[in-house]
């Protein structure tokens, strides 16, 4: 099953706070490997962040969450791993 992918409104300032490749990259892998199977790659938060999922790329990470119903996966932030989890 593919999933459709929704960008909240935060990460486009997150993108543009990364290098412009490194940011193509995040998005092509989101859209070519996230898509097909969300569970598999992430894996599940914990605490403050429990009922999201983080799928690691490198020193980034992308933040998301999965709505099963709707088939749709909601990326709610995309950053370095050391300033990821501090907004």
């Amino acid at each position: 099953m593919v999933y459709k992918v929704v960008y909240l409104d935060g990460v486009e300032k997150d993108l543009k706070a990364l290098d412009r490749a490194v940011a193509r990259k995040i998005l092509n892998r989101i859209d070519t490997y996230l898509r097909q199977s969300p569970y598999e790659l992430g894996k599940p938060l914990t605490g403050q962040f429990r009922g999201y999922y983080r799928y690691r790329w490198g020193d980034y990470r992308v933040i998301y969450k999965i709505a099963e119903k709707q088939i749709l996966i909601y990326i709610l932030r995309i950053g370095h791993c050391r300033d990821i989890y501090d907004r």
